[in-house]
Order: C-alpha cells, then structure tokens, then sequence
C-alpha cells in the first residue's frame, strides 16, 4: 500500500527556517509530480509548491524566495526548505504526489497525514 509520510514541522519564530519531508513507500511503479499544500484554520487547502518528475516548479505567489521545493527520484522524497517564515504560514502541511501504483495503469494522487508549522511572532 503506497504512503506519505511526512516529517519537519514543530514551533519556530518568525524570521526562522524549517525543512519538511516527505517520503513516498509501498509499490510504487512511479511518480509524476510532487508538492506541498497547506490549510491554515478556517481556511481552505491551498497549493504552496510542487515540483514534476523533471525539476520544473511552481510556487505559490506568497511563498515566492522564500521556500523551495526538491525531490530526490531514487528516495521517491519531497523536500521543502522554508526560510524568512512568517506568522501568516501558519498552517497543517501536506504532502501530495501523483503516482502509479504497481499493477495499475493509471495515476492517482495521494496525501500525506500532514505536519504542523506554527510561526510566532
């Protein structure tokens, strides 16, 4: 069974860096794209940034040179630096991922459970 896990997040104040991670297992045939989206409280799911199986990326406006996404295609793993965070990131991150499974023949996303990242001020 394919999974998601994610790890990195936790308490930092405002100015300071975080890295998540994310790590795809199970019977993975392989992965299209990857990213990272966030859901604030009484908010709704938005993109923060994703990355496809060639390195091209796209952020979120917000997030801009601040964050960066990478991947590495052996571990099947997504990363994402954080630097000059802000109270406003606040948020459940998850991981997605446009895979296919083993013994299927299409594409099906995933998501991870989710870290927490909490900026104070």
């Amino acid at each position: 069974q394919v999974q998601l896990v994610e790890s990195g997040g936790g308490l930092v104040q405002a100015g300071g860096s975080l890295r998540l991670s994310c790590a795809a297992s199970g019977s993975i045939f392989s992965i299209n794209a990857m990213g990272w989206y966030r859901q604030a409280p009484g908010k709704q799911r938005e993109l923060v940034a994703f990355i496809t199986s060639g390195g091209s990326t796209i952020y979120a406006d917000s997030v801009k040179g601040r964050f960066t996404i990478s991947r590495d295609n052996a571990k099947n793993t997504v990363l994402l630096q954080m630097n000059s965070l802000k109270p406003e990131d606040t948020a459940v991150y998850y991981c997605n991922a446009n895979l296919r499974p083993s013994g299927y023949s299409t594409y099906m996303n995933y998501w991870g459970k989710g870290t927490l990242v909490t900026v104070s001020s």
